[in-house]
């Protein structure tokens, strides 16, 4: 297993084909699961540090499917879609992660753990082999780009908070 804890406490763990990610962050349950589920507030965060997002369509529910393009700082497009499995308001959502092409490369599990006034976020990437986990940490430096994503989230949340 690998961890890892950075200066921003995110903390985050590699254990055979699983990506952890987790964060306290401070905001309500509500709030960060209302940021993390409303398209006007996804296209202020999502993504790594310099990266864009274009929301073709989104409806979280089970079954629902958000697609989107993730603009690249170096002008490459990335398809996404995302299929959910299941929402659990305001605790959990579990959805597939994939493209246009392939439905699922890798299922994500989120947690809302409510503490006081803040929120533990625990994010787990569960890919098809820990060989692919470590393609997309090497290739596409998955575990960097979680912790941008989530400072972006941090800097969403302290707009909206105050």
């Amino acid at each position: 297993m690998t961890e890892n804890r950075s200066t921003n406490h995110t903390f985050t763990a590699i254990e055979g084909r699983e990506l952890t990610v987790k964060r306290v962050l401070s905001a309500p349950r509500e709030l960060v699961f209302q940021t993390w589920i409303d398209p006007q507030h996804l296209s202020n965060w999502w993504g790594p540090q310099g990266f864009t997002i274009t929301i073709q369509a989104i409806d979280v529910k089970p079954g629902g499917v958000w697609r989107y393009i993730m603009h690249g700082p170096d002008g490459i497009d990335y398809d996404n879609k995302i299929t959910y499995i299941e929402v659990i308001r305001p605790e959990r959502l579990v959805y597939s992660h994939g493209d246009f092409e392939e439905d699922e490369q890798f299922r994500v599990t989120v947690t809302f753990a409510e503490q006081g006034n803040t929120t533990e976020l625990t994010m787990s990437s569960l890919f098809k082999s820990a060989e692919e986990l470590e393609m997309v940490v090497k290739q596409y430096g998955a575990v960097e780009g979680a912790k941008q994503t989530l400072d972006r989230l941090e800097e969403e949340l302290a707009k909206l908070s105050h």
